[in-house]
């Protein structure tokens, strides 16, 4: 299945439009944003466990990141609840679950093999730092070789200068409304900017974004 799958593409998602799809195990539903291969993929998705719902035990050959949006999200190593940021590794092991049900950013397949560092943390308990703008703040959350992934919220009425992707750029809409000079992004929405893009994003209405670059070139 090829789906969003060249990276030389701009693509906006608005994911909250799109109808849930069943994955292979009952209660757990999907909605694709991107994906390149069958049921193992270079894919990212937002991933929705029903209550009491499982996945069965797997290996993350490509590694895997995730963000919880809302509910508890769990595995034999913890229970993570909304604004937890996972990074497991390639060849990382492990059985997910949630007792009382939650929904995911995941993306799956798109790990350097040599960035083994394992990452856990919860975002909603973490300090906030300036950003480069009066009303920007930003949470860095990890860093390997030239990707760079953070949150960043931006005040109501925040604007920022024009710049430069050379890397590309990923952008979901945790909350609010993201803009820029091509369009309006509300909540949910997954946007994919391509190597070599250039725009000057705003919040009339402030917003909160996860937000991952320098990873496409």
């Amino acid at each position: 299945m090829k789906l969003h799958a060249d990276l030389s593409q701009r693509v906006v998602v608005e994911s909250e439009t799109l109808d849930w799809v069943d994955s292979p195990m009952i209660g757990v539903q999907r909605r694709m944003l991107e994906r390149d291969g069958e049921e193992v993929a270079r894919a990212t998705s937002i991933v929705r466990y029903a209550p009491n719902s499982h996945f069965s035990a797997h290996t993350h050959g490509g590694g895997e990141e995730f963000l919880v949006l809302d509910g508890i999200f769990s595995d034999e190593y913890g229970d993570y609840p909304a604004g937890t940021y996972i990074r497991n590794p390639v060849g990382s092991t492990h059985t997910p679950f949630s007792k009382d049900g939650c929904t995911i950013l995941v993306k799956l397949w798109q790990m350097h093999p040599d960035d083994q560092q394992r990452v856990a943390i919860a975002t909603k308990e973490m300090p906030w730092a300036n950003g480069l703008v009066k009303g920007l703040q930003v949470m860095p959350l990890h860093s390997y070789a030239t990707e760079n992934v953070a949150l960043v919220k931006w005040d109501a009425g925040t604007y920022f200068q024009p710049h430069l992707h050379l890397g590309g750029e990923e952008i979901f809409v945790v909350d609010g409304i993201f803009e820029d000079e091509f369009g309006t992004y509300p909540k949910g929405t997954w946007l994919r900017n391509p190597c070599g893009s250039r725009h000057t994003p705003f919040s009339e209405s402030g917003c909160l974004i996860y937000v991952k670059v320098g990873h496409l070139s």
